[in-house]
């Protein structure tokens, strides 16, 4: 769909429904009431209002006699609800000078003034009028004890409740959800412990307030201990465990529900997409939809924003938006957010036109997350001149636009650029050093990586284990042993416990570094695996051609319950076709699809040509091809090409896989070598002086083989042809630890 046909449709949808908004202002005491959004008023109290505002007491104070005359007690009460009302509204200066001109007065009254400060914000004149108050009540201390908590003046709050002539079971609850809010879990659980009488409530802010905070077990205990549970309670107890990642745990919750409501709903939906299980949160949703007459809320609609994002399908996080159009439920976004979530959506999908175009209509409400997200949205696309250019506009600008940035100009190779924006970064944190350290690794630049993660530290910025799984990953490429060794021990000495990721970089790169034992020993030593540490130590084993071992752990990793993947297949068949394993290896192939539902990939199928290669079944190889189930490219003949040199040379074989790779890549250096050995080897010279002249007619020229060696942090780099190092000899000392005889 072209973006102009969008906005065309977008426009035509909404431009009558936003014609119809207006805003709201701040009524005036000057402007009759009449009219107005506070319809609760009647006329003769919207006039009192009125004389109140503009400080006409004496007509007030007359047009409240003239009130209807049913008794003093229900004067007081007409007095008082008309005073609650005042302040609700947020008129609590005019609700004070009612207060002051009401001939009876009773301490409802005075409880409804002190009510209205406390909701206004106002405490410190409700903590002046609560020490005037000839007669206090439980209401009373507990009114004011809420607002001391709700401002977080957990301290003043419990002051007061110590000294509470009388509490009752609200003011116990006042207390605790102070507390909670507060952070202080522990003194919380000492007042529920001392409630004489607990509440559905009291239970309900201590589960929510255990479950905020991550701490399910001890909110676990309670939930099972709760006699009489109610649809909060439930709520509560699967958005903390959604928040602390066990969403299986919540959604087995979820499903034993007694009751739901649209906000169950939503926390199960909103556990599985901030936990990454997209699908399942779209399913839910279809799911409540499909069942339940149930209304989606704000929350729901977000949650769905960043399902379709992170899933992504980009027709449908188009159709969830229309959805939202037609509904004109984008319409009730209040504080912004459902934008945010669609601009995020879009940016994800790299559609940066209709992104755009609901960025550009809030921005006047725009915030730092929604420019992050387009200019992470346009560096996804390639197009960082537009995602300079929102940086150098936007009026604020945090770590995460900063380091987005960076990022972006790494990933094209602008180092420069990169650089330069870090170095005129205002605050950097471990984030923004990771990146620099990640971006001069990526772009092959190891060495600056290196003195990057020195300066990080001693500017004081403890590495993230991000950072050191980037080095331990450059070191195991590199093969620099001694380097990866270093990274090691500055670990043990700085990390007191190892997290997964960072074990599974030790394995690999102990492992390409030629160290097998060292990775396995921290293989062996692990207390939980995940599928990336079966497949670093089986690729392992057999990138050094311990089949046997590499086996042993394919067949305790399927002991284990760890469903295998390509990536453990292609490690397996790698280590039978190093050592043979024909049968086996023949096995393994067909189990892939047969028994783990596994479709085999090209390199699979390379690897399984290599096989009979190795075995000497050239020509089974070729008919293994023949039989593929797509057309074979250049990998497949130049693997069928390079196992000619294997057992009996097949040379009809080799004239054919040389010639359809020649077809498909004439320049192919590595073909016309493979056919000049395989000519030579059965003493074809003619044939073979013929291809020589034509690969130099051609220009056709073989990559040298090359190696290299660390020397004082600088790597010396030998290519086959060359002449003899100057520093061979120092060189030759250090591998094999002799001295030079004429010192």
């Amino acid at each position: 769909m072209p973006a102009f046909n969008f906005r065309a449709f977008i426009f035509s949808l909404s431009s009558n429904l936003y014609c119809r908004r207006f805003h709201v202002h701040r009524f005036k005491p000057q402007i009759p009431l009449s009219g107005t959004h506070y319809s609760k008023l009647r006329f003769d109290d919207s006039q009192i209002l009125e004389c109140l505002s503009q400080q006409r007491l004496r007509e007030a104070r007359h047009m409240l006699d003239e009130m209807p005359n049913r008794g003093v007690l229900d004067r007081v009460v007409c007095w008082t609800s008309l005073l609650s009302k005042f302040s609700k509204n947020g008129f609590i200066d005019e609700a004070r000078a009612l207060f002051e001109i009401m001939p009876e007065r009773n301490v409802v009254t005075y409880n409804a003034m002190l009510s209205g400060y406390v909701q206004c914000g106002r405490l410190s004149d409700a903590c002046r009028f609560f020490e005037e108050m000839p007669e206090r009540n439980v209401v009373s201390w507990t009114s004011l004890l809420c607002g001391l908590a709700n401002a977080g003046r957990i301290g003043e709050a419990r002051e007061l409740f110590n000294v509470m002539p009388e509490r009752n079971v609200v003011s116990w609850n006042s207390m605790l959800v102070g507390l909670i809010r507060s952070g202080q879990l522990e003194e919380a659980r000492r007042v529920f412990n001392e409630m004489p009488v607990k509440s559905q409530v009291s239970w309900n802010v201590m589960i929510a307030g255990y479950a905020e905070h991550s701490r399910m077990e001890e909110a676990r205990v309670l939930f099972d201990g709760m006699g009489d549970r109610n649809v909060v309670t439930w709520t509560s107890m699967i958005s903390g465990y959604c928040r602390a990642g066990n969403v299986q745990e919540g959604y087995c919750l979820f499903q034993k529900m007694p009751e739901r409501n649209v906000v169950s709903w939503t926390a199960m939906i909103g556990g599985f997409a901030w936990n990454g299980f997209y699908k399942e949160a779209l399913l839910l949703f279809l799911e409540m939809k499909g069942n339940y007459d149930m209304k989606p809320n704000d929350e729901t609609f977000i949650s769905l924003a960043y399902a379709c994002a992170g899933i992504g399908f980009p027709h449908l996080g188009m159709q969830f938006h229309a959805h939202l159009i037609i509904n004109c439920w984008d319409y009730d976004d209040y504080d912004g957010r459902l934008f945010k979530s669609l601009i995020h959506m879009y940016s994800m999908f790299g559609f940066m036109d209709f992104a755009w175009y609901i960025f550009f209509r809030n921005s006047m409400s725009y915030n730092t997350q929604s420019c992050n997200s387009m200019i992470n949205g346009y560096i996804r696309i390639g197009q960082l001149e537009k995602a300079q250019s929102l940086f150098d506009t936007i009026p604020v600008r945090d770590k995460i636009s900063w380091t987005s940035m960076i990022n972006g100009y790494f990933n094209v190779g602008q180092i420069a650029k990169a650089c330069y924006l870090f170095n005129n970064m205002p605050d950097r944190d471990a984030v923004a050093w990771t990146v620099m350290v990640s971006g001069h690794v990526q772009n092959e630049l190891f060495a600056e990586a290196t003195y990057l993660f020195s300066e990080m530290r001693v500017k004081g910025v403890s590495p993230l284990n991000s950072t050191f799984s980037i080095l331990l990953g450059a070191a195991g490429a590199m093969a620099y042993l001694d380097q990866g060794r270093q990274f090691h021990c500055l670990l043990m000495k700085t990390q007191f416990e190892f997290d997964l990721i960072l074990q599974n970089s030790l394995i690999s790169m102990y492992a390409k570094c030629g160290e097998i034992g060292d990775a396995y020993s921290i293989f062996s030593k692990m207390i939980s695996r995940d599928l990336i540490s079966w497949n670093s130590m089986i690729m392992g084993f057999s990138h050094h051609g311990l089949t046997s071992e590499a086996l042993k752990v394919f067949e305790a990793m399927l002991t284990s319950g760890t469903h295998p993947n390509s990536v453990t297949f292609l490690g397996i068949l790698s280590a039978c076709s190093h050592a043979g394993l024909l049968n086996q290896g023949w096995e393994l192939f067909d189990a892939m699809s047969d028994v783990f539902a596994i479709q085999p990939q090209l390199e699979h199928y390379v690897c399984m040509v290599n096989l009979l290669g190795r075995a000497g079944k050239v020509e089974e190889a070729e008919e293994f091809i023949s039989k593929l189930p797509f057309e074979p490219d250049l990998t497949i003949w130049g693997a069928l090409l390079g196992v000619c040199g294997f057992g009996m040379i097949n040379t009809g074989v080799a004239r054919r896989a040389a010639k359809r790779l020649l077809e498909l890549d004439p320049l192919n250096a590595p073909a016309h070598v493979v056919l000049c050995n395989i000519h030579a080897s059965i003493g074809q010279r003619a044939e073979e002086g013929q291809l020589r002249k034509e690969m130099g007619l051609k220009g056709v020229r073989k990559v040298p083989g090359c190696s290299w060696i660390l020397l004082k942090g600088e790597p010396y780099v030998f290519l086959s042809g060359d002449r003899i190092h100057p520093q061979a000899d120092e060189m030759l000392s250090l591998l094999f630890g002799t001295e030079d005889e004429s010192r």
